[in-house]
């Protein structure tokens, strides 16, 4: 039964994000924040469907400690869920992400609209220095920017190394990097199509200042916040 569920919620996932990505691409004569309103509808449609389809409960913990100025997001990445979790969390917002995303037809152009910092991942240090360039540009006009610094979805349990240019960017904009964490994975397996029923804790830590650190510095202090926070939210080991 929860697999018919999960089949379900996964075509609710798809018929979405196609409609809403459609929206947003006819909405394309409006302003940022009118698009950025309907992608976050997508996010609380989809909330919706994965509590009545299979039963993924979720809880946002931290909300004080998300700042006033545009920041830096840094998110452990494990599923598709903080993908639309962190749209009704933050302020209007764009994401790094791969270029080809916005090769998608329907979905892709929707999402090309919302000012998407599109990097191709084996540029290596010109992807960094895009991240730097075009995210200040984001900061700078309100816009919040989210990275996941793993790079790709990792496995509950598993650990991967955090890419700098979230950092960097705080770094050369001068602004706070907010950590979160969240234990998702436990109940959506990364390459699993069934979801388990339970309780997803969408954890935001303490802003951190990046003021006087390097890249390396502020990243590792993210990593740290993230992994920690994993460790205590994990019933993994329950």
């Amino acid at each position: 039964m929860q697999l018919i569920r999960s089949l379900i919620f996964q075509v609710w996932f798809f018929a979405t994000a196609v409609f809403f990505a459609a929206l947003v691409v006819l909405c394309a004569p409006f302003s940022y924040a009118t698009r950025f309103s309907i992608a976050r509808g997508w996010g609380h449609a989809m909330l919706w469907g994965g509590r009545f389809f299979c039963g993924l409960d979720y809880v946002i913990e931290g909300k004080e400690n998300i700042p006033s100025n545009a920041s830096v997001i840094m998110i452990k990445h494990s599923t598709v869920f903080e993908t639309y979790a962190q749209l009704i969390t933050f302020p209007p917002q764009t994401w790094v992400l791969k270029r080809e995303l916005q090769w998608i037809p329907i979905f892709g152009w929707g999402l090309a609209l919302m000012k998407p910092i599109a990097i191709n991942r084996s540029a290596g240090r010109r992807a960094v220095t895009q991240v730097i360039e075009l995210g200040k540009k984001r900061l700078a006009s309100g816009i919040w920017v989210s990275i996941f610094p793993e790079g790709t979805r990792v496995a509950a349990g598993e650990k991967k190394k955090f890419g700098v240019s979230g950092a960097a960017l705080a770094v050369e904009a001068g602004c706070l990097i907010v950590p979160v964490a969240h234990n998702a994975g436990e109940f959506w397996p990364r390459r699993g199509l069934t979801k388990k029923p339970g309780l997803i804790r969408f954890c935001i830590g303490p802003a951190i200042d990046p003021a006087g650190l390097t890249p390396k510095e502020a990243n590792e202090l993210v990593r740290e916040w993230i992994e920690n926070k994993m460790a205590e939210i994990s019933q993994l080991h329950d």
